[in-house]
């Protein structure tokens, strides 16, 4: 984990360099974000479509059943096709190594900063999209609460 740039991919696993890519620098340190991806990587694991596209300014990312499809919008363009299983697996490795790092001590929280900076993210997440997340009850994620 670097300070400034937040998490940093020493080696990626063999073929899953534009996964990695796109975990470290789209997702990052965004809780609620990864929220997100783990939500649609759900959704598409059992058959549908995600509940949402995928949003962003640096990274194309289409969630299928099939398979999640990742490029690069700007640079090189990189561009790779992963089955679903690679990315469930590399997404929920990066929640618990998220979970697992020291919190950031300056960093400005106004939502619930009495609470973890995953839990904080959890219910803004729930907040925003007013359904449950799908991962409740997986993942170290209590099946109900915070209050």
């Amino acid at each position: 984990m670097d300070d400034y740039f937040g998490p940093v991919v020493d080696a990626a696993p063999a073929g899953q360099d534009v996964l990695a890519a796109w975990i470290c620098t789209d997702i990052g340190r965004k809780f609620r974000v990864l929220l997100d991806a783990l939500a649609m990587i759900d959704d598409v694991r059992s058959g549908g479509q995600p509940f949402e596209q995928w949003d962003s300014e640096g990274w194309d990312v289409e969630f299928d059943p099939s398979g999640v499809t990742i490029q690069a919008v700007y640079g090189n363009r990189q561009r790779a096709e992963y089955d679903v299983e690679t990315v469930r697996s590399a997404l929920e490795d990066f929640w618990q190594f998220m979970v697992e790092t020291p919190e950031r001590a300056n960093a400005p929280r106004t939502y619930r900063p009495d609470l973890p900076e995953w839990q904080e993210g959890l219910l803004q997440w729930e907040a925003s999209w007013q359904i449950r997340h799908p991962y409740r009850g997986r993942l170290g994620i209590p099946e109900q609460g915070p209050a």
